[in-house]
């Protein structure tokens, strides 16, 4: 396979770990990084053998070496890169959440078709052993019919003047965290006969912060009567990203489905007896990056295409608005 030519939207932490530590792994080539502020993007090359730097965001989407655009911007912001992205003919790999609120990720899809280019929300966990095997579980009946699942999404705070406070930049708990919880659930349609429904949402607003979200809870009910709740908190005192699934004949918990190569346990009781599987710790975003690379070269399904982040964000916006809270607004 040919390798990805990436450019490389901003010098945010997140991109270290996310595309610059796989596309080395996997032999993709990391052609230019651009920031606001080009000593950081300088420092950023030089710490993860990116081969240059370019001079702003527009140069480069200019560069006809470049195919492949991953954006790690703040939230706010993805939506508005990755429209100039695709108008530019760039394949995008665009971090979580997709766009700032449905209405802009109908728009980014769009877009997308329409320039014929491949478009990818950065999901990373859906193409992990970790909940390959989970789902591998629910299908092989082990657990009965599904009943009811959990997830809970905490992280301790960020500092204040971090843009995930931004309600400008479309910040929040659910943006930053919950989005995770919400795909999860949407994940489990094929067990629970079509996708879940939003019964009732409710939030806490951050200090000083109107309008952002520091916790949020949702309650969905499946077609099959399987019942669901996404928890997430922005300012909790510990690190959890754990998903539960419970049938008729037992339950399973995936420990860590975000980051499962910090632990890979997937918890498993039945009548049968108890069970610890470990799947692998090989990080999630080395399968994603193979995935988006096959995808882009040789047209492989995606586990996770536009149609599936305009019904996550979709979901997203109906969150809000049931909690109390406004939509995030489009940059």
């Amino acid at each position: 396979m040919e390798p990805l030519r990436i450019g490389i939207l901003g010098a945010a932490r997140i991109a270290g770990t996310a595309i610059a530590a796989p596309a080395r792994e996997t032999g993709h080539r990391l052609v230019a990084v651009a920031a606001r502020d080009r000593q950081r993007a300088e420092a950023f090359a030089a710490a993860h053998g990116v081969e240059r730097v370019t001079g702003s965001y527009e140069a480069l989407l200019a560069d006809d070496e470049i195919d492949v655009v991953y954006n790690p911007l703040p939230n706010g912001l993805h939506g508005r890169w990755n429209l100039a992205a695709v108008r530019a003919g760039k394949h995008v790999l665009t971090e979580k959440p997709f766009a700032a609120n449905a209405d802009e990720a109908r728009e980014v899809a769009g877009a997308a078709a329409r320039a014929g280019v491949r478009i990818m929300e950065a999901f990373h966990y859906v193409y992990h052993p970790v909940l390959l095997r989970l789902h591998e579980i629910l299908a092989t009946g082990e657990l009965g019919e599904l009943r009811a699942a959990q997830t809970r999404l905490l992280i301790p705070a960020p500092g204040d003047d971090d843009p995930r406070w931004s309600f400008e930049l479309a910040g929040g708990a659910l943006m930053d965290v919950g989005c995770y919880g919400l795909h999860a659930l949407r994940g489990l349609a094929p067990w629970a006969g079509g996708a879940p429904a939003l019964r009732s949402a409710h939030g806490t607003a951050r200090a000083g912060r109107p309008g952002v979200d520091e916790t949020m809870e949702a309650r969905l009910e499946f077609p099959g009567g399987a019942r669901a709740t996404m928890r997430c908190d922005m300012a909790a005192d510990e690190v959890t990203f754990a998903l539960n699934v419970t049938g008729t004949r037992g339950e399973a918990t995936a420990v860590n489905y975000v980051r499962p190569d910090s632990d890979d346990r997937i918890l498993v009781r039945t009548p049968d007896g108890d069970r610890v599987e470990h799947p692998g710790r090989r990080p999630s975003y080395s399968f994603q990056l193979e995935a988006f690379a096959a995808h882009v070269r040789e047209g492989a399904p995606l586990r996770n295409d536009p149609a599936d982040a305009v019904a996550t964000m979709t979901l997203i916006d109906e969150c809000y608005r049931a909690a109390g809270f406004p939509v995030r607004p489009r940059a």
